[in-house]
Formats: structure tokens, C-alpha cells, sequence
């Protein structure tokens, strides 16, 4: 058989659209680096289902726990890049524990970006019974002393969010350390402790109930799960902008074609009509993010949080 230079060139130009394709023909293994019923891993369970429902293969959840979601990733750093092997998990391990432990590997160069998936608002929170309604009658009653706030995990975003804001406050208040995000909130809800920063997930409930009140939200613009509650940039504290993120990564050396895939068919099935009504009870936005923004992306929020380690000089006991 002859072939002609043309013919030869346009071989490979053919390949990843093919790979791209036929992909995935078989079930996808996606490791979520925390613990069952969490807010990570309820939500990769509904996107998992979606995936699955739209590709035609199974997207199976594996939970492996352990030192802010930094187990797992190593676990994960493992696996076979073939575009079988994601990982699902927040900004509190991809970007955060890198700071923090002494980890195997290189977050930055152990893996690629699939992209952003969700975002979670950050509230700061007090009990209802709390005698205070806004971030400046907190900081007032702060530098009057006596006050704690509840830590349910260092380093996670939770945690580095109340420490930019005490730092931006120019305040100290004592630190309570609880084993998990229930206990910290319930701690609050009890008067045990104070103040307690939370990703929306685990207090909508509470905010609606009028249980817990909402100080103000650490993110740009003020949420449409809790319009009312306002930024801490419009309380006059701009510095005070950390949300929980959650985000797909593959291992490095994952082709590109594989990748593309996965983010676009994540994007279709988070922002598919019928989907809305279960990510609003998650209390979850969709991110839009292009395979191309992730590196850009992720160099930012590491150096952000990373600086909010640094400044505060926490670490894990």
C-alpha cells in the first residue's frame, strides 16, 4: 500500500480524537481523599452518578482518609495515568497541605488539573444567642477578651479563613480544637465556643433555622444561598476572601485529549437544568473552568493560602 506524506501526517493528528472518542469504555475510578457522608464526598457522589449516567461507564468512588485529604493524594500520585484515575477533593489538600506536611510527592508536579468544579461560600458564625450581629460588634467584643472560636481541622480552609480574619481584625481569640466539622459547629450551637468559620455545606440548615447567625461571608460578592448576609469587604475587611473549592486532578502524564474529555462532560453535568435543585441543596456553585486555567489557578490559591500558613505560622501538631 502507498502512502502519501499527507496521509502520514494526518495519521497522528487523528489519534487523540479517536482515544477522545472511544473514552471512557470501561469504569473510572475516582479517589475522594475524605471521609464517607462529608461534604467532598457527598457531592463527588452526585457528580459520579451524572458522569456515569452521560459517559455510559460507571465512575466508582473510592474513599481513602487521612491528614487533610494528604493519604489519599498519595495514593493516588500511584496510580496509572491513563485517564481511568481521578482524584476528587477541596483546596484544603490540593492546595493548602502542601504547606503543611512533609509530604512524598509534589503536589505541583505529581498531578494535572481536570479544573475547578464547585465553590463554597465561607460564613463566619456565632450562636443565636450571641450578643453581637455584624463583624465589627464581633471585633469590639473580641479585643474585650474571653473569646474562642472552634477549629474542626488545621488547615483546612475553615481554619485559614477565621486566621485571615483575625489577622485582618488585628484581634486574638483562643483557639478550640475539634475532631471534624460536626462537633466545631455543634460546639457553637451549644455556646461551648464562640465563633466558627464553615463552608456553607455544613450550616444552610442552621442559618435558615435562625440557629446560628451569619456574620458575614468570606467571598467577593455575597452568595444567592444567603443574600442577606454580607460580604466582610463590605464590613471594611477586603483581605478576608477564602472559599472552599472543590476541584477533579488526574496523575501527571494523563493525555490531554482524556482530560479535555473529562472536563467538558463535568461541565455539561454541572450545569444541566435538572441538576440545579440537588447542587443548590449542597450548597454548591458550578465553576466553569477551561482545562487551560487550571495551572494559572492553582499556583494562586496555593500561594494564597499558602501565605495565610505562613503569616500565622500554623502547623500541624
Amino acid at each position: 500500500m502507498k502512502f502519501t506524506r499527507r496521509a502520514i501526517l494526518a495519521t497522528p493528528l487523528a489519534l487523540p480524537a479517536l482515544a477522545q472518542d472511544n473514552f471512557p469504555s470501561r469504569a473510572v475510578n475516582v479517589l475522594v481523599p475524605w471521609g464517607p457522608g462529608g461534604p467532598t464526598d457527598t457531592f463527588a457522589r452526585v457528580l459520579t452518578t451524572r458522569l456515569g449516567a452521560d459517559l455510559g461507564q460507571p465512575f466508582v468512588v473510592d474513599n481513602r482518609v487521612g491528614a487533610n485529604g494528604t493519604i489519599g493524594m498519595a495514593a493516588a500520585a500511584r496510580l496509572r495515568a491513563d485517564g481511568y484515575n481521578v482524584v476528587v477533593t477541596p483546596n484544603s489538600t490540593y492546595a493548602a497541605a502542601p504547606h503543611l506536611y512533609q509530604l512524598p510527592f509534589d503536589m505541583a508536579q505529581a498531578f494535572v488539573g481536570v479544573g475547578l468544579l464547585v465553590t463554597m461560600p465561607m460564613f463566619m458564625l456565632v450562636s443565636r444567642n450571641s450578643p453581637v450581629n455584624s463583624v465589627a460588634e464581633y471585633v469590639a467584643l473580641a479585643r474585650r477578651g474571653g473569646q474562642t472560636y472552634a477549629n474542626a481541622s488545621v488547615g483546612a480552609t475553615s481554619h485559614l479563613a477565621t486566621e485571615q480574619f483575625l489577622q485582618a481584625a488585628g484581634i486574638e481569640v483562643l483557639e478550640v480544637g475539634y475532631r471534624g466539622g460536626g462537633p466545631a459547629v455543634q460546639a457553637v450551637l451549644t455556646g461551648e465556643t464562640g465563633m466558627v468559620f464553615m463552608p456553607a455545606a455544613s450550616v444552610m440548615g442552621f442559618i435558615a433555622s435562625g440557629e446560628l447567625k451569619a456574620l458575614g461571608v468570606a467571598s467577593p460578592q455575597r452568595s444567592p444561598l444567603a443574600a442577606a448576609i454580607p460580604t466582610f469587604a463590605e464590613q471594611g475587611f477586603p483581605q478576608v476572601q477564602v472559599e472552599e473549592h472543590v476541584a477533579m486532578l488526574a496523575p501527571a502524564g494523563t493525555p490531554e485529549p482524556l482530560l479535555r474529555r473529562l472536563n467538558t462532560a463535568c461541565t455539561a453535568a454541572l450545569t444541566a437544568p435538572d441538576l440545579a435543585p440537588r447542587l443548590q441543596a449542597l450548597a454548591v456553585t458550578p465553576a466553569r473552568q477551561p482545562l487551560e486555567a487550571w495551572p494559572a489557578y492553582a499556583r494562586a490559591e496555593s500561594e494564597k493560602l499558602g501565605a495565610i500558613i505562613r503569616s500565622r505560622n500554623i502547623r500541624v501538631q
